[in-house]
């Protein structure tokens, strides 16, 4: 520990030997990686969303050709008088439906509407053959009388795979669903189209709904321009705020070179790894740039501190990097520890951002750190180094003076403590996956939600579940006991009240059977013998012209079977319950048919839940490895166990209120927030290492610990209090600037776990060491310059 401790204070040695030459390479690589920018794409990908391999998604990618997967628009089509069965709204429905079958990237088997060629009345004619024919054809007729537009209701009223699914119960809505293949997908695109045909189709009287995956990713993309714009706003008003504050040239634009050049370092490494700049993760390269920035304002202030001391502004350079290179480096690599430890999850586009924004992060130490003193060290140094602080000067001793005082600092801990249970009350309450309907990602008015709204008011729920059974053996599925089987499973899953409705393989059977004995319901039941079932799936197929009739059931060898259930939202705690009851089911009633399989999950819940299943796997391995590695990385630093335990519990207060603070507000913990979290523990430790830092160094100059705790909260809390305050007040402006509603509810969670970070460095810190007085703060001495624990260099000797 001593030998790297005085490693780390050689580096200045060799590093202000030749600063021109050193910041000449630094300029020189902020060039190379400048020329990279250009090569940055900025989009979307689904696949980067799903923990690959996981058994959901690997089920997901085995049948999304067959019965569909996750990427599916929803088209509703509202009137607000009368019904849809109407000449004008149902030729409305058809071109709509038309539309969706000219997307992009579409797949025209797996598109289902009431006008849909494939959407079929069928029934028996005088010669005992099952015959269909569309239920709408404006080619042969496009305008129905009053008696032919009744029989059309009726034969829809007939039809349980119509009446329910396409067309609501009422009567009033119809629904348009097209699935699109992933691979060749292009979300902008896609969403370009379905708005110019909604524009272009939308009347008096008559509502066009839109949901679905790709229509949510098509509207993020709408925000980008503005995300960008937003960003670049919060970095002019942090220019406002050191202008204000430092009113010193070197005080504004040196941390304002900090941020640029971590950008251009940043964004050239995303570059060379080839990796796509998702639009929703463009939170955390910014938050690091921004902690480049901050940096950036402790050096300065530092700088300013040492100058005022001494008069010479190399010296006051070598100083301050001398003083916060090592505990600034520590505070970095907390950063970036926090960031790679994100690639222990299992999904795509969190362990893409884990690699470049951690490898971003690291940066830090040499374009800020090293840079800054350096470039301070060849600058004319300043004429005045005095800096006024106005009202926080002379705020900040009087909270190191309640601090540094044991009865204020036990009561400041007996408070930390109950801050503790209460947020572990509310962090309790915190839900894996989406907390409410529609998507978090826009807020509840938008265009997207209400939309979703409306068509899970009019239907059964246009989410879907895909559980596939499977058998062993070619044509397994039209045995009497698999039907039975799978009718026995779809009915103990409607028992759940959140589930809308269901649609499968018995269904069909039962109504075929009835169908063929005159519309009996008598016959309204699966049949004792294979091959009669095999008869009745066969003359269905037969029955309709269209090519494969029968795959949104089955998969062409009739091994698989797809049982679609509907939900009317994603949240966590549907997901969970469905999955709980399908885990159930299949352990007491799943292995009875022998050669019969029940496989969870498709469709968008099916993807949900494998995500979902990742997030909570990934929380709990990230933030317990964060908190863990920190703590041993501090140890390591300060060789001592109990500056571990200091910083940990500085974590531990800033994390648990956090969550506290989720789980009151209601948010959850998805493939969004997790970065987040985690990033945010590793961002606001910095605070809490400055601040321990300079009461071990205050200690060496100062009368009593008391005397140097105050000096520390007066001198380093005024930095801290500075760049969270940058930070809180350039994050503030996205709650009320952006129209993304996730970018909104990440701006309040950081600020909150920089208030919290902030909080525990001011006054949980130095109050633990007012009343514990660590050894490593108060017994020390420099040895060679190094600040060591006296034990330490006793055992050396």
């Amino acid at each position: 520990m001593s030998k790297f401790t005085h490693f780390l204070k050689d580096i200045d040695d060799h590093i202000f030997a030749y600063p021109k030459i050193i910041l000449g390479l630094l300029l020189a690589i902020t060039i190379f990686f400048a020329m990279q920018i250009p090569g940055v794409k900025m989009y979307s990908d689904f696949a980067d969303l799903l923990p690959q391999e996981h058994p959901y998604i690997q089920l997901h990618n085995d049948i999304r050709d067959t019965f569909g997967g996750a990427n599916v628009v929803v088209v509703g089509v509202e009137v607000e008088e009368g019904t849809i069965f109407n000449n004008d709204v149902l030729a409305l429905i058809h071109r709509l439906t038309q539309a969706v079958d000219s997307l992009p990237a579409i797949n025209h088997n797996l598109v289902t509407s009431l006008t849909h060629r494939t959407s079929r009345k069928t029934w028996l004619s005088e010669e005992g053959s099952i015959v269909s024919q569309p239920y709408y054809d404006p080619t042969k007729n496009p305008i129905l009388n009053v008696e032919e537009m009744a029989e059309m209701r009726d034969a829809v009223l007939a039809n349980p795979r119509v009446y329910g699914l396409m067309v609501s119960p009422d009567l009033k809505s119809a629904l348009i669903k097209g699935q699109l293949n992933e691979g060749a997908l292009d979300y902008e695109k896609t969403f370009i189209q379905i708005q110019e045909f909604r524009a272009k189709e939308q009347v008096s009287g008559i509502n066009i709904h839109v949901t679905g995956q790709p229509m949510l990713v098509g509207w993020v993309y709408t925000y980008i321009q503005q995300i960008i714009q937003i960003f670049m706003f919060t970095i002019v008003f942090m220019f406002v705020l050191l202008m204000v504050y430092f009113r010193r040239l070197y005080g504004v634009l040196i941390p304002m070179v900090g941020i640029a050049i971590s950008s251009i370092w940043g964004i050239g490494i995303l570059s060379l790894l080839g990796y796509n700049l998702d639009p929703l993760t463009l939170v955390i390269p910014f938050l690091i740039s921004a902690r480049a920035m901050s940096h950036g304002i402790q050096l300065v202030e530092r700088y300013y501190d040492e100058f005022a001391k001494c008069g010479n502004g190399r010296k006051a350079a070598r100083t301050t990097f001398d003083s916060l290179f090592r505990p600034g480096s520590l505070g970095v690599i907390s950063d970036a520890v926090g960031l790679l430890l994100i690639s222990l999850g299992s999904i795509p586009i969190n362990t893409k951002l884990s690699y470049y924004a951690s490898l971003w992060a690291l940066c830090v130490i040499v374009n800020v750190l090293v840079m800054v003193p350096m470039l301070l060290s060849v600058l004319p140094q300043p004429k005045r180094a005095e800096i006024r602080h106005g009202w926080i000067r002379k705020f900040l001793p009087k909270v190191g003076a309640l601090v540094a005082n044991p009865n204020s600092a036990r009561r400041i801990l007996m408070a930390t403590i109950a801050l503790f249970v209460i947020g572990g009350f509310f962090s309790s309450s915190v839900q894996i996956g989406e907390a409410e309907p529609g998507s978090p990602l826009l807020y509840p008015d938008h265009d997207y939600n209400m939309s979703s709204s409306a068509i899970n008011t009019s239907f059964p729920g246009s989410e879907e579940l895909y559980i596939i059974a499977r058998t062993e053996e070619k044509g397994g599925l039209k045995k009497p006991e698999v039907i039975k089987a799978l009718e026995d499973f779809q009915n103990y899953m409607l028992n759940d009240p959140e589930l809308g409705g269901a649609k499968g393989l018995p269904d069909l059977v039962k109504q075929v059977n009835r169908l063929l004995h005159n519309n009996d319901p008598r016959y309204f039941q699966v049949p004792h013998d294979e091959f009669y079932v095999g008869g009745l799936m066969f003359a269905y197929m037969a029955s309709s012209p269209i090519p494969g009739a029968l795959k949104e059931f089955v998969n062409p060898e009739e091994t698989d079977a797809n049982m679609v259930f509907y939900y009317k939202d994603h949240q966590g705690e549907t997901i969970r319950r469905a999955t709980h009851m399908i885990k159930s089911w299949i352990a007491e009633k799943g292995e009875t048919i022998e050669g019969l399989s029940f496989h969870l999950a498709g469709g968008i819940i099916g993807v949900t839940a494998a995500i979902n299943e990742a997030v909570f796997v990934t929380n709990a391995i990230v933030v317990p490895s964060v908190l863990a590695l920190i703590f041993l990385f501090v140890t390591f630093f300060y060789g001592s166990f109990h500056a571990g335990w200091l910083m940990f519990l500085a974590m531990s207060f800033a994390t648990i209120l956090s969550y506290g603070y989720m789980g009151f507000m209601n948010i959850g913990i998805n493939v969004n927030t997790v970065p987040i979290i985690a990033v945010g523990i590793g961002v606001g430790i910095d605070y809490s290492i400055y601040i321990m830092d300079r009461i071990r160094e205050e200690i060496l100059t100062s009368d009593s610990l008391q005397a140097a705790v105050i000096r520390a909260i007066s001198t380093t809390g005024l930095a801290v209090c500075v760049t969270a305050g940058a930070l809180i007040l350039g994050v503030i402006m996205w709650v009320f600037l952006s129209d993304l509603r996730f970018q909104s509810d990440a701006a309040l969670l950081l600020v909150v776990m920089l208030v919290f970070n902030m909080v525990a460095s001011l006054f949980i810190v130095p109050s633990w060491i007012t009343i514990f007085k660590p050894k490593f703060i108060t017994d020390i001495e420099v040895v060679d310059g190094v600040i060591e624990e006296k034990h330490a260099t006793q055992t050396a000797a």
